[in-house]
This record gives C-alpha cells, structure tokens and sequence, in this order.
C-alpha cells in the first residue's frame, strides 16, 4: 500500500471545491481528519474523501450543512 501524502488544507479546499474555512471547521470539530502542525493543518487525499462521502445534508438531519451551505460561498 502506497504512503499516505499529506497536504494542507489550502491544498486540499482546491482538490474538493470546498474553502480552506470549511475545511479547517470540519477538522476542529473532529468531521475531517487532519492534526495540527504549529498553525497549519495536514491530512491527506484519502481522509478528505472519506469527509465528502460521509458529509449529511441539513435536510437529511439536520447537523451538517449541505455541500453547498457549507462550501464558504453564496448559494
């Protein structure tokens, strides 16, 4: 199995369309995988994918926003 790359948050906002806001919230609350190093996050690819699949809508439940609530920009 190859090693797992890290990347910043920035890094990972590009890749899944997502703000480096919303992803930096997810990681605090313990949604996305990633540790703090000094004032910069890291996680990986992998552990970004697996918050999009496992992300709920609003509707669905009511505790997480939808992609597009949640993305840092207008609907």
């Amino acid at each position: 199995m190859p090693e797992r790359q890290p990347i910043t948050l920035a890094e990972a906002a590009r890749r899944s369309g997502l703000t480096h806001i919303a992803l930096r919230q997810a990681a605090q609350r313990g949604s996305l995988t990633a540790t703090k190093i000094g004032r910069d996050w890291i996680t990986t690819p992998e552990d970004v994918d697996e918050y999009l699949r496992n992300r709920v809508s609003w509707k669905n439940d009511g505790r997480m926003p939808t992609r597009d609530d949640d993305s840092g920009r207008p609907a």
